[in-house]
């Protein structure tokens, strides 16, 4: 189990914004494909984001442009930038690894079947 901690997480009114950070320890995180889910509360896990390890990036239909993933390889750091958020963003978000090699390339959004180290999880409430 790869460690993995999220934070950057809180409370936004409609249309704010938030940076969501994931960082780990003891491993580098350009040698993983990486992705954010999240979950509302008593809804299924969903995948927002993933990123393969040359910059393919696969968003969730629902994220319209509004959110955006980035990577931090002198940090060892996973964002999720998100801007313009709505109220059913509200959920726990989480940042999640699976090696895959460098010829990955990813066009579609993360399943959570496909992903097998996860972070703790980190809250976004947007209120209206």
């Amino acid at each position: 189990q790869l460690p993995l901690v999220e934070s950057g997480g809180g409370s936004v009114q409609t249309g704010g914004t938030l940076r969501l950070s994931c960082t780990a320890s003891g491993y580098s995180l350009n040698d993983y494909c990486l992705a954010w889910f999240r979950q509302g509360s008593g809804k299924e896990r969903e995948g927002v984001v993933q990123a393969d390890r040359t910059g393919g990036t696969g968003y969730a239909d629902y994220i319209r442009g509004r959110f955006v993933i980035s990577r931090d390889s002198a940090k060892n750091t996973l964002y999720l930038q998100m801007n313009a958020l709505k109220p059913e963003d509200t959920a726990t978000y989480y940042c999640a690894a699976r090696p895959c090699n460098i010829f990955t390339r990813i066009r579609r959004p993360p399943e959570v079947r496909e992903y097998n180290a996860w972070g703790q999880g980190t809250q976004v409430t947007v209120s209206s």
